[in-house]
């Protein structure tokens, strides 16, 4: 059952926008909440004690430590109450909860397969639904989210900037370059012909819905996350072809204009230009709050920027500036201090997840741990640029992919009879 419950609830971050959209009513968000509440009732009823204290015991006494952190920062001042308790779900509370769910029930090699081929199959439906709505067009409740405002940020020259069942064009965009690089890794793994082929066309829709989302930072997802996944095969031939493939494509980015007449090649181009006008209104937004800043070490609370400050915090300068950057959200949430502690945090989780990573000697085990590190490293570094860790479905496939990675040691203990990926 807690397997099920997991798998369902992966399911669900990806696609709880569609009856948002369509139907509304009731806060669908809150369902997560509800099917986290019954999998730990579940777990702490059905799992024993000794089983519940598996490996990346440090890695979630940290994400305590940093919900520990949060939760304290409902006696600052500068927030309000319900502003502290809308943002401290997914800067915190969401970590903290799935995380150690993922080690606890994702332990063989079918689970591990299971939940890569949900997110692989809920990102390539994400990809197809965001072809329909650029070239046939949008459902009703698409169409409703741009007329009510929807537009401004993505309709930019008469064009859409896809955004399919996601919360905007950006987690999309992010989303599609992670999940479709890990996907690309697996296609290259030593599977049969047909699997390889489905993955490769899942990866190129994926890629695809990165480049029609117009969402430059996913640009960064895909290198970063390329020049991780390259490193960690330890392969020399790779390293070395991959490492000018890599190259060569920031070069033609960067340095010439071919491809220019097609509008999502042209819209990626504008994220390697330093002299991009939306690229120094963000560093000019930086500077500004840097004078403000200073005096507030522990930041201005949580929920005091972006939507959550300009609903709960109205009137304060934070919920007039728009973080863009995830780094800048948790800077102005937390300060200097708290984004010190995040960033290490999340420094010690990827740095714990490629030592495990290069050290998987089992060829077929250490491809999908690659893809997902690979996936991981893309998201934490785009969300440099936008804000992705901290959304759905980023969350949950960051989240659950740190849980299997971490748990390695379990899984490759675990029979390989039954797989799903051969």
């Amino acid at each position: 059952m807690r397997n099920s419950l997991l798998y369902f609830l992966t399911c669900y971050c990806f696609l709880y926008g569609i009856p948002g959209r369509e139907i509304g009513i009731i806060p669908y968000g809150t369902i997560i909440e509800a099917v986290l509440l019954i999998l730990w009732i579940t777990v702490l009823v059905t799992v024993p004690a000794e089983e519940r204290k598996s490996a990346g015991v440090d890695v979630v006494y940290l994400l305590i430590i940093w919900l520990g952190i949060s939760i304290a920062e409902v006696v600052n001042p500068g927030a309000s109450v319900a502003g502290w308790f809308f943002e401290l779900r997914s800067a915190a509370l969401y970590p903290c909860l799935i995380v150690p769910l993922g080690l606890i029930i994702l332990r063989t090699h079918r689970h591990l397969d299971m939940f890569l081929i949900l997110i692989i199959a809920c990102s390539t439906l994400a990809s197809l639904n965001g072809l329909k709505q650029l070239y046939i067009h949008p459902s009703p409740g698409e169409q409703r989210f741009l007329d009510g405002g929807g537009y401004i940020t993505h309709i930019l020259w008469g064009r859409l900037r896809v955004f399919s069942f996601y919360s905007d064009a950006g987690q999309f965009g992010a989303s599609q370059a992670a999940l479709g690089l890990s996907t690309l890794v697996l296609a290259l793994g030593p599977y049969k012909k047909k699997t390889k082929l489905i993955l490769l066309v899942c990866a190129l829709l994926q890629l695809d819905g990165m480049l029609i989302s117009g969402t430059r930072g996913a640009l960064f997802a895909l290198v970063m996350g390329a020049f991780v996944a390259i490193i960690l095969t330890k392969n020399v031939k790779v390293l070395f072809i991959g490492g000018i493939l890599l190259v060569g494509f920031i070069c033609f980015l960067k340095y010439t204009y071919i491809g220019n007449g097609n509008y999502q090649i042209y819209r990626l181009r504008t994220a390697v230009n330093p002299q991009d006008a939306s690229l120094n209104v963000r560093f000019n937004t930086q500077m500004r709050m840097r004078e403000y800043m200073s005096t507030r070490p522990f930041g201005g609370g949580l929920g005091t920027i972006g939507a959550a400050g300009t609903q709960y915090n109205a009137g304060t300068y934070l919920s007039t500036v728009q973080p863009d950057s995830y780094f800048v959200k948790i800077w102005a949430m937390y300060g200097v201090v708290g984004l010190t502690i995040w960033v290490s945090i999340m420094v010690y989780i990827l740095g714990k997840c490629f030592g495990i990573v290069w050290r998987i000697e089992d060829e077929g085990l250490k491809v999908k741990m690659v893809a997902l590190a690979a996936g991981c490293a893309g998201t934490l570094f785009c969300s440099y640029g936008n804000e992705v860790i901290n959304t759905m479905p980023s969350s949950i496939a960051v989240y659950l992919s740190w849980a299997v990675i971490l748990g390695t040691p379990v899984i490759a203990a675990s029979s390989k009879t039954n797989m799903l990926i051969k």
